[in-house]
């Protein structure tokens, strides 16, 4: 029975793994192109992302550079920053744009802070979903007569244990996450 928990496990790493891409796209001070990420552009009628229309170099630990591989986008691509919800005003130079990560104020951190543990709430509601998913499953497997009263019991048993195990890896992903913003 222990070989169906792996399709479970891989839905609960499938959950560290978005919320582990969710942080990543949150700036904490330090220049990072994943914080591009979430931002698309319109280009030639379609929603693209910045990281397939340009390279992303970072020649500073605060500083960002973009340059787009057809200079008709520069345009595009300014905009689509301006109207995100990063917090930067892009610089264009006319071949490339510039993105200064100013350091963050105390109250900022704080906002990031409430968002990471945002992010990892939404994570554990994931995987407490899965865990009722499976023992949904196991239920039903009870009901069929596939499964014994007792193989019922040990699978909600060990689904609880590994439930309570990508718990813990979301606190300790958060925890990370929080002390990386929170350092001056």
């Amino acid at each position: 029975m222990r070989d169906t928990y792996d399709e479970y496990a891989r839905r609960w790493e499938k959950t560290l793994e978005v919320m582990s891409h969710e942080f990543a796209t949150l700036r904490a001070g330090r220049a990072n192109a994943a914080v591009l990420d979430r931002i698309s552009v319109e280009y030639y009628g379609a929603h693209t992302p910045i990281a397939q229309i340009a390279s992303i170099s970072t020649p500073e630990p605060r500083m960002l550079i973009i340059q787009p591989w057809d200079a008709g986008a520069l345009k595009a691509i300014e905009k689509a920053i301006q109207s995100s919800d990063l917090g930067i005003n892009p610089q264009n130079d006319g071949k490339f744009i510039r993105l200064l990560f100013p350091q963050l104020t105390e109250e900022r951190r704080r906002d990031l802070v409430k968002q990471v543990h945002k992010y990892a709430m939404e994570a554990k509601v994931a995987v407490r979903n899965i865990r009722r998913d499976a023992i949904e499953s196991y239920k039903a497997q009870k009901k069929k007569s596939d499964i014994t009263e007792d193989d019922l019991k040990d699978a909600e048993k060990d689904l609880q244990d590994l439930t309570e195990k990508y718990c813990k890896a979301i606190d300790d992903l958060t925890a990370k996450k929080e002390a990386e913003l929170m350092e001056v």
